[in-house]
């Protein structure tokens, strides 16, 4: 995904072209095309990354950072925040002139400019984004699927700076709560400047329903500030949408333009991509429109201070992760078993410093991740599992088999490590 300011000269216009009603209209296309942001056509413009990130995908970049650094705060650094993109990284040249459409079944189409989404009261979200194929990688050791490679660390934990979208829509007359405006509009389209392939060539959208937009609660926001300083660019500078609770495709970066829509979006991603299909699904007898997009992202959790098969001395190791889950739902529980689960103990869980969490306490970050850790004795050999409860009481599947579908989204079944006695190593290759 990119974002680029250019503007590319014009045909001078002639006097006549602006006269009239036929004008106006004429000055506000011009302006709209020579104010728009452009995509680069290559990657030769790409922003520097951490050398420690694990590259999936180089052109487009798609990477996440080693599991010890995911893990090594409660808040991600930007630098080690898994990247995610469909194309070339965008470029905003002059951000005087960025401008943000509001329009479609509205009374009162708008344009909104940086200074003006700034204006609006200023909100700091701490809220987890993950993107929908995390843990691809181990559902297709049962199954080949198609998409990025992701190992456990494609997820990140920020605080989010920026208005909430139920008071951009004020704006254009819609009010909070609302969930049918009165021309129709019941679905809010998140368009991006980035153009995809999967679109042929068109932009990269998605949508939310109106309710969830318009419900303060929900805390979606127009982003511009991640962990206190400004968008970057490969996070979507200068605007993004952060939809809390919700899987990452549906938080659209390098914003351009917001249209209130009848239906769901009906871009590729909402419609042919990112929906979950049983196993009996294959390529050959997919229907795409038996399936609703996916929209919250299920309970998970994954030990990221061990390797999937790591060494270690015969004794006492601590076992340390994260755990989220979607919608709001806090974290019940994370258990720890170092026997293949037949036995479980339960692992500590905190959030901001080394306070106990607790579910659904107001003090918590309920969008939020949740570290886990327990110090538990491990055996010569063992298989280490951990498992999460959201506070819901939903739990995590036990069996990647159970859950494989053909695009390798929502990984969430029990992760398995196993850990080797690496003093018995030793003594064998002697």
């Amino acid at each position: 995904m990119v974002l680029v300011c250019r503007y590319p000269s014009s045909p001078v216009p002639r006097t006549s072209d602006y006269k009239g009603e036929r004008g106006k209209n004429r000055r506000r296309e011009f302006r709209e095309k020579n104010d728009r942001p452009q995509k680069p056509s290559d990657y030769s413009q790409e922003p520097p990354r951490h050398p420690a990130l694990r590259i999936n995908s180089k052109e487009p970049f798609n990477a996440e950072p080693p599991r010890a650094a995911l893990i090594s705060s409660y808040v991600t650094p930007i630098d080690f925040f898994y990247k995610r993109n469909h194309g070339p990284i965008p470029i905003v040249d002059d951000i005087e002139r960025y401008r943000v459409s509001i329009d479609g079944l509205v009374k009162k189409p708008i344009q909104l400019s940086m200074a003006d989404i700034r204006k609006l009261p200023k909100y700091d979200v701490t809220a987890t984004l993950q993107c929908a194929g995390n843990r691809r990688t181990a559902m297709s050791k049962t199954r080949t699927v198609k998409g990025v490679g992701w190992d456990v660390a494609a997820l990140g934990n920020a605080t989010w700076g920026g208005a909430k979208l139920s008071d951009v829509l004020e704006l254009v007359g819609i009010s909070k709560l609302t969930t049918v405006t009165s021309l129709g509009g019941k679905h809010v389209e998140f368009i991006s400047v980035d153009k995809c392939k999967e679109e042929n060539g068109g932009p990269y959208k998605a949508s939310i329903p109106l309710g969830q937009a318009t419900n303060p609660e929900a805390d979606v926001l127009l982003a511009y500030e991640m962990n206190g300083e400004v968008l970057n660019r490969d996070h979507g500078y200068p605007l993004r949408v952060v939809v809390p609770g919700v899987i990452g495709a549906r938080s659209v970066k390098w914003l351009d333009k917001i249209s209130i829509i009848q239906e769901e979006c009906q871009g590729f991603f909402m419609q042919k991509d990112y929906k979950m299909f049983p196993p009996s699904v294959n390529w050959d007898n997919i229907n795409w429109s038996t399936r609703r997009p996916q929209m919250d992202f299920p309970v998970q959790c994954a030990i990221c201070s061990l390797e999937d098969v790591d060494y270690v001395k015969q004794g006492k190791i601590t076992v340390a992760g994260y755990a989220v889950s979607g919608g709001g739902r806090g974290i019940e529980r994370v258990d720890i078993s170092v026997d293949g689960g037949k036995t479980w103990v339960e692992a500590q869980r905190h959030q901001k410093g080394s306070e106990p969490y607790v579910s659904d306490d107001m003090n918590s970050d309920k969008w939020a991740w949740v570290l886990f850790k327990s110090v538990v004795e491990i055996p010569g050999n063992a298989e280490v599992i951990a498992k999460a409860v959201d506070s819901a009481a939903n739990v995590q599947p036990e069996n990647v088999a159970d859950i494989w579908n053909l695009r390798g989204i929502l990984n969430t079944s029990w992760h398995r490590v196993r850990v080797r006695n690496a003093l018995q190593i030793a003594n064998s290759n002697l």
